[in-house]
């Protein structure tokens, strides 16, 4: 499975500000979903975190892993139009910071899925290094 922003945009119902996800690069739905997303200094929140050091804030990179996430579980023939949403967080660790020009190579693995209800292991890297890794919760709904 390979998907620009456009196709991105036909699974998930994320829109500018919010879509943080520029390209899936591999996948297998309900199994898995690679992406990246390229870090620019002109997005928003740029502006106030932190104007004089520009770091990209670590929920938005959680943010973007589940994005991808979602990619995987929405791309389910039986998940077409529905939705995703944040069950849980556990264990996320920020290892590196993220600053504009670095490419966040995003990747998460769908470890347990129980009805509507499942768990993906994320990890988020630049330049092949570990930023953040987390275990992510999400219900699917209508």
């Amino acid at each position: 499975m390979q998907l620009n922003s456009n196709e991105i945009q036909e699974i998930l119902p994320h829109r500018y500000p919010f879509q943080l996800v520029d390209r899936i690069t591999e996948g297998e739905p309900g199994k898995y979903a690679k992406g990246i997303k390229c870090v620019s200094v002109n997005e928003m929140q740029f502006c106030g975190h932190f104007p004089q050091k520009h770091v990209m804030p670590g929920v938005l990179i959680i943010e973007a892993l589940a994005q991808v996430g979602a990619v995987a579980i929405l791309s389910m023939p039986e998940n077409k139009g529905k939705i995703v949403f944040f069950g849980g967080i556990k264990n996320a660790r920020f290892r590196q910071q993220v600053v504009p020009g670095d490419v966040l190579e995003l990747e998460c693995e769908l470890i347990k899925q129980m009805g509507p209800v499942g768990v993906g292991k994320a990890v988020a890297k630049v330049n092949g290094k570990v930023a953040v890794n987390a275990e992510l919760t999400f219900a699917v709904g209508e």
